[in-house]
């Protein structure tokens, strides 16, 4: 935040929760509810973090230090600098408001400026490669999983968000036995995925409570091609029955079974079979080891390179709004399926 910022309170009162003040002054300049809502939870996971009796207030910059090499063993780094972003933004304000006397992030934020690389160059794999090992996934649940994330560009967390209601296939039997498509944005549109951006970690969406959120600028309708839609017709012939009303269209066949997939589960499967075929490696980064978030970076290169749209795999991607939309066809969504069943590669 540049520029002169005035808080829109007299300051932190008493015993005032400093993240609280910070949340409450983001409202007044205008901020989204899901954007308060991304900053709390990892300010808050920050501050549980913390070791007793140190408080954000208190903290120092090796306490800062100590919680960004902590989420390094769970997240992307790509992640890890988004949330430490979030921190560096909160003690930045609180600092420039006279509320904190330092910012003990600005330095860890130097470090991680000059060691991070945002746009990694990443392993180079073929159609032809990533055809093999997609054909050595037997599981039908892993093999649906794996396919949907080559096919469709969606983030995991976006995958495991889906519902039966998300997916309407041109399989009228497989449609009623499952009540697919029943969302109104899917009538008449066969063989598509619908991808809602408003799901987030923590709300409750179709009766469930999710576990991760769906970063996208706008709703996405998602062709499938005759590929997926067999993996997924495939995968529906023994999807195990669930006890969540919401009705997950992945869901676990293991521990958990008839649960909702988590991201976890996803990066666990995906990286035994990468590890399998010597495409991923204990200490590796992105640019060596296949992931769930490489076959998005997959999606993206191959089908950008194959139809020089850049606006269409924007599109397919979450990563643009309306107004980009409107400098194609208004009829947009039959712009992005004529483009993309033209061009999309084969794996199976």
């Amino acid at each position: 935040m540049s520029g002169e910022v005035t808080g829109q309170q007299d300051g932190v009162d008493g015993d005032q929760d400093p993240i609280e003040f910070f949340l409450e002054d983001m409202v007044y300049h205008g901020k989204s509810e899901r954007t308060r809502t991304a900053y709390g939870r990892v300010l808050r996971e920050y501050e549980a973090f913390l070791d007793d009796g140190v408080t954000p207030r208190t903290a120092q910059r090796r306490d800062c230090l100590a919680w960004v090499h902590s989420l390094r063993s769970e997240l992307a780094e790509s992640t890890v600098a988004t949330y430490a972003s979030y921190l560096n933004r909160f003690y930045g304000y609180m600092t420039q408001v006279g509320e904190f006397d330092e910012n003990p992030m600005a330095l860890v934020m130097q470090e991680m400026d000059e060691s991070i690389d945002t746009d990694p160059t990443r392993r180079e794999v073929s159609v032809d490669g990533m055809r093999s090992f997609v054909d050595d996934i037997d599981h039908p649940l892993e093999h649906a999983v794996v396919l949907t994330l080559l096919k469709t560009g969606l983030r995991v967390g976006e995958l495991c968000n889906l519902d039966l209601r998300d997916l309407n296939l041109g399989v009228p039997a497989v449609n009623d036995s499952y009540d697919l498509g029943t969302r109104a944005q899917l009538d008449g549109r066969l063989d598509t995925l619908y991808v809602d951006p408003d799901v987030a970690r923590g709300e409750t969406v179709n009766g469930e409570e999710r576990t991760a959120s769906n970063k996208r600028k706008r709703v996405t309708l998602v062709p499938v091609d005759p590929e997926l839609r067999a993996a997924l017709v495939r995968w529906l012939a023994i999807r195990p029955d669930t006890p969540s009303s919401a009705e997950p269209l992945f869901v676990s066949t293991r521990d958990s079974w008839g649960q909702r997939l988590t991201p976890d589960i996803v990066r666990s499967f995906v990286r035994s079979h990468a590890e399998d075929a010597g495409w991923y490696r204990v200490g590796g980064d992105a640019a060596e080891n296949v992931t769930p978030h490489y076959f998005r970076h997959f999606f993206t290169t191959h089908l950008r390179d194959r139809t020089g749209d850049r606006g269409v795999v924007k599109y397919l991607r979450g990563d643009v709004a309306d107004d980009i939309i409107d400098t194609y066809t208004h009829n947009w969504g039959d712009r992005v399926r004529s483009v993309y069943m033209d061009h999309i590669y084969s794996l199976v």
